[in-house]
Parts: structure tokens; C-alpha cells; sequence
């Protein structure tokens, strides 16, 4: 009769268990960053930096975590990255339009409600707005042309 083969060494078992868990801890980010960027590069606004683009793709991004996953998450990569709208206006702006976007997308009753109802708030949005409603842009000489 023929033995059972060995198990893998403990090691190499240990290896694989920790390559799988990066990759699927990579997959996430990966998929909200093609969610949201497939739409943002279809939306054609200007302002890529603390524009309505910037606006757009803060709001998406954050409805699109709290639609798959949860406000909660918006909650802190929002404190983490934009250390909570503290420092400076651009960062203001932004944990501005990621608490909007995560009432939005915790909200949606589905995916494709919640891509409209982020581009609407946007379209509905203005330079220094300041109601928790309403999605918020910096003036226009603050506008740089980038891609984040």
C-alpha cells in the first residue's frame, strides 16, 4: 500500500496562509479603487484636486465602502487619512464629502441607486458649502489637475 503523502512543513503552510490573507486583504481596496475611479474617469469634472472631481471621487469612494462594508470603515480611513478634516482646508473638504457619501451608501437600497444618488449630490454641490447635506469644493484657483 502507498504511504499518505507528508504534510507540507509547518513553515510553508504558514507562508500560504499569510500570501492568502495579503491577497485578499489587497482585494478589497482594489475593488473599491476600480469601482470608484471607473466612474469618476466617466464623469469628466474638473477639479481633480479639491474640485467637484475631488468631491466626486471622496463621496464615491466612501458611499462605495459603506455600501459593501460600512460607515464604519468611512469612519476610519477618514480619522486616518484625513486625520478627521483637521490641518487644512483640503482635508476639511474631504471628511466633508466621505461623511456624505457614507449616509449615502449606507442608505442605497442598491448599487446602482447609490452611483446616482453620489453623482446627484455632487451636481447639487458648491464651492464651501457648509451644510452636512451638501457636498463641498474648494474655489476654482485651488482646482490642480490631478488624478488624486
Amino acid at each position: 500500500m502507498n504511504a499518505a503523502p507528508a504534510p507540507p512543513p509547518r513553515r510553508r503552510r504558514w507562508r500560504v496562509r499569510v500570501l492568502a490573507a495579503l491577497a485578499i486583504a489587497g482585494a478589497y481596496p482594489a475593488f473599491v479603487l476600480i469601482a470608484v475611479y471607473s466612474q469618476w474617469f466617466a464623469a469628466g469634472l474638473p477639479g481633480g484636486r479639491n474640485g467637484p472631481a475631488d468631491a466626486y471621487r471622496h463621496s464615491l469612494a466612501s458611499a462605495v465602502v459603506a455600501y459593501t462594508a460600512s460607515p464604519v470603515c468611512v469612519d476610519w480611513v477618514t480619522a486616518v487619512m484625513e486625520r478627521g478634516g483637521e490641518g487644512n482646508p483640503s482635508r476639511a473638504m474631504d471628511a466633508h464629502n466621505n461623511a456624505i457619501g457614507a449616509r449615502i451608501g449606507a442608505a442605497a437600497s442598491t448599487w446602482t441607486a447609490m452611483q446616482r444618488e453620489v453623482r446627484a449630490a455632487v451636481d447639487h454641490g458648491a464651492i464651501d458649502a457648509r451644510s452636512p447635506e451638501q457636498i463641498t469644493w474648494r474655489a476654482p484657483e485651488t482646482w490642480q489637475d490631478r488624478l488624486y
